[in-house]
């Protein structure tokens, strides 16, 4: 008689186990991780290892691992990518808006970028001409490792507000002989605007005993009026 084999087949089935969430995943740099985890179809419990450096950007591998009864073992893996799509922020020393005098000297008082990526440097572009009046702008901008770019910006206008500096030639009271003659010397003038003019204006009657105003004034581009008095006594 041939007796039949009543042995249990093996258990050759490994487990299957399905990645919870996405594979890949992003996480942003300087972010927090939070592994969503995976299960197995028979209900084992299934062990993860490998970790994610939210710190660095780069590629890592989450490994999940389940072993059935018969010890069988199944594997599967998450990639997790850390990136940086964070421009750098960029804040200025001082305020975004500044006026400068005409001729005076414009200090710049350059900006700071912070970044999750650690370190970065500003570049400072554009340029301020204080012998010219109007506006300028100043462009501030840092750039992290993965070529994200931060900026901001400082306005700086050049004004005049300053008149003209009216200089007599000669006395500022003057006596002439009735009957005699006047003779009028004028006046200069300077200006951080470069070169300006002198009007003169007022009459002098040498025929009538009396006291004469004369007066000097100048005129920049920006309106700004200095003037000057000479008297003179008939």
């Amino acid at each position: 008689n041939i007796s039949e084999d009543s042995s249990t087949p093996p258990d050759t089935v490994f487990p299957v186990i399905t990645i919870l969430g996405d594979n890949p995943a992003t996480v942003e740099l300087g972010g927090t991780y939070t592994d969503a985890g995976a299960t197995s179809d028979g209900g084992e419990t299934v062990s993860s290892s490998g970790s994610v450096d939210t710190n660095t950007v780069g590629t890592y591998t989450i490994t999940y691992s389940a072993t059935d009864s018969a010890g069988n073992t199944s594997t599967a893996t998450r990639t997790v990518n850390v990136v940086d799509t964070t421009a750098p922020v960029v804040t200025l020393n001082g305020d975004a808006e500044v006026t400068v005098e005409l001729g005076d000297t414009y200090i710049e008082l350059g900006a700071t970028a912070s970044d999750a990526s650690g370190t970065v440097t500003v570049v400072i572009t554009g340029s301020v001409d204080t012998d010219t009046v109007g506006s300028y702008t100043v462009a501030y901008s840092s750039t992290d490792a993965s070529g994200n770019v931060g900026t901001a910006t400082r306005t700086v206008n050049v004004v005049d507000t300053t008149a003209p500096v009216v200089t007599l030639t000669g006395a500022a009271t003057v006596t002439v002989e009735l009957g005699g003659t006047y003779t009028e010397l004028g006046a200069t003038a300077t200006d951080a605007s470069g070169t300006v003019t002198v009007v003169t204006s007022g009459t002098v009657d040498t025929d009538t005993v009396g006291s004469y105003t004369v007066t000097y004034t100048s005129t920049d581009a920006s309106g700004n009026v200095g003037t000057a008095t000479r008297t003179v006594n008939v």
